[in-house]
């Protein structure tokens, strides 16, 4: 069953107020609050994240007016719907100057009621992606989907549509440049949760002192330059997946606030004093080794376990090198200006094989842009690749012939999959040469 929206109807009729819920409680798809007067409407807002408030204008003691300004000013990623009696233009122009979404007028039909509220929802919708959006252009795009054949990473792709279906947290392990948000985003997409927002949050890039506000928000004069309320990362992500990467970066002083957001839903802006609760699935990323960390007094331990329910870790780009030519077909197409994509010469895919891409995928992607840019010609060649450039992989234990000789057949094995035939002639050695070599040297193959 998707995600349901929360809605808030504030009117001081409390016969008209009940049937509406009862209504669109009927039609699915909502849970659904009442308030009979403005103030108690003010209580609800500062406890709860409403998607649409449903608010009538004339009310004893708070008016529908004070109530729309605190909404703008504290929950401004709320839709309000005007609902009045005496709904003329004059009211349309005013209330949508103080941020309302519509004006409807007394009395009206549910199915009127119920195609608002949809519209409104995309609106909100709209503003978040809008939102994240902004924020994504701040660093570089990467690919949408998840390219390879390998079994290995069809297992982790299998294991991550599998998590998908329950709420549990997940922690994805991995080295950086593997993927780990593309991951993330799958398993959000494949969940109930798959048609609210996606999230993502790169605990490294934001200091320490900014981390809690970007996350839980922050109340109008809670510091400096601090004019109006902002909700936080958590607030937009209500209904969706919060995707904290990078997360054995986050400081021992954040992790405490963290913790009892997972445990409780409950959290406070900077500044605030109010409770409030968000409906959110923590996935979250790290390179690092958090039981390590966890040992070493760095990482909470009680934070490490509830982040920890559930455990997919991704490969280096070195441990499924089966992809690499299906991943420069990939980056080919997806770099190239012209309409006919660049190609590599066999020698230069050969060379890609070999390498063992400590930056993984995004490294492939970087080397793949650069040489597109640097060849002459529509052949990109070893040249063009600048490998030995980049190669900070350590130096052989030993400058002994066989040992070199050893390493170069266990790398070219891997290169094929351990295909004893396309090794032995890449080598440019017979098939019983190569399998006297493996037993002289005791290279294990599987």
């Amino acid at each position: 069953m998707p995600q349901s929206y929360k809605i808030l109807i504030v009117d001081d009729e409390a016969a008209l107020t009940t049937l509406l819920r009862e209504e669109l409680q009927e039609a699915g798809g909502y849970k659904v609050d009442l308030a009979f007067d403005g103030a108690e409407a003010i209580n609800l807002v500062q406890k709860a994240l409403y998607d649409v408030v449903l608010l009538d204008m004339v009310m004893p003691h708070v008016d529908g007016r004070e109530v729309l300004k605190f909404i703008q000013e504290n929950s401004p990623s709320s839709q309000v719907i005007i609902l009045s009696q005496y709904a003329d233009i004059k009211m349309a122009v005013e209330t949508t100057k103080l941020g309302a979404y519509e004006v409807l007028g007394k009395p009206y039909d549910i199915d009127q009621i119920e195609q608002t509220i949809h519209r409104a929802i995309e609106r909100k919708k709209l503003a978040i992606n809008n939102k994240l959006l902004q924020n994504e252009l701040t660093k570089k795009a990467g690919a949408s989907e998840i390219i390879g054949e390998s079994d290995v990473l069809k297992q982790v792709i299998e294991s991550a549509e599998r998590v998908a279906k329950s709420d549990a947290m997940v922690l994805i392990y991995g080295p950086s440049g593997t993927g780990k948000e593309l991951i993330a985003n799958l398993i959000h997409r494949s969940s109930l949760r798959g048609d609210r927002p996606f999230v993502p949050v790169n605990c490294s890039s934001i200091p320490d002192t900014l981390l809690e506000s970007e996350l839980f928000g922050h109340e109008k004069g809670a510091f400096t330059n601090a004019y109006t309320a902002k909700p936080g990362l958590v607030e937009v992500a209500n209904g969706g997946t919060l995707f904290l990467d990078e997360v054995g970066d986050i400081s021992p002083i954040i992790q405490p606030k963290l913790l009892r957001f997972l445990e409780t839903g409950d959290f406070r802006r900077v500044g605030g004093t109010n409770e409030l609760r968000a409906d959110v699935r923590i996935i979250s990323a790290t390179n690092k080794n958090l039981q390590e960390e966890a040992r070493l007094g760095r990482f909470r331990e009680d934070l490490l376990y509830r982040l920890n329910v559930i455990t997919i870790r991704v490969p280096s780009l070195k441990d499924h090198r089966e992809d690499i030519p299906i991943l420069v077909d990939y980056f080919l197409h997806k770099k190239s200006k012209s309409k006919e994509p660049k190609q590599l010469t066999e020698e230069a895919l050969k060379n890609l094989m070999m390498y063992d891409w400590p930056g993984n995928v995004r490294e492939l992607e970087h080397v793949i842009e650069g040489a597109i840019i640097l060849s002459t010609n529509q052949v990109i060649d070893v040249k063009d690749l600048h490998l030995y450039d980049r190669q900070i992989e350590a130096p052989s234990k030993s400058f002994k012939i066989e040992h070199l000789e050893k390493e170069h057949i266990e790398k070219v094995l891997k290169m094929f999959g351990g295909n004893r035939k396309k090794t032995a002639e890449a080598l440019g050695i017979s098939e019983k040469g190569l399998y006297l070599k493996i037993k002289e040297y005791g290279i294990d193959i599987d």
